[in-house]
């Protein structure tokens, strides 16, 4: 069974930079979209980028957009962040699944998920 693994993670502090990957284990990644998710402490799980992997369609959250990126180079999905805020520390997760557009942010969207690596940002 296809498991997905997330690397990248780290301590840094604001205004810097970090690369998340995203890589599928067991198996090819046979899925339509792959969503990049992330919870802090005390809150809700959130989507902040997911793409339509067979198209070029990306969607970002408001809160992300212009500094977040996400790219795919192969089997590995990546999650480029730049001009990182305290507000981005959280665990990041992503998840492969099939949406279309408008439901890239909907986690019924993904049935498998990684563990998670954990981001933080300090000031």
């Amino acid at each position: 069974q296809v498991q997905l693994v997330e690397s990248g993670g780290d301590s840094v502090q604001s205004g810097g930079s970090l690369t998340l990957s995203c890589v599928p284990s067991g198996g090819p990644l046979n899925y339509y979209a792959l969503g990049w998710f992330r919870q802090a402490p005390g809150k809700e799980r959130e989507a902040v980028a997911a793409a339509i992997l067979t198209r070029p369609v990306t969607r970002y959250a408001d809160s992300v957009k212009g500094r977040f990126t996400i790219s795919r180079d192969g089997a590995t999905v990546y999650l480029q962040m730049n001009s990182l805020k305290p507000e981005d520390t959280a665990m990041y997760y992503c998840a492969a699944g099939a949406a279309g557009w408008s439901q890239l942010f909907a986690e019924g969207s993904y049935n498998i998920w990684g563990q998670g690596t954990q981001v933080t940002v300090t000031s």
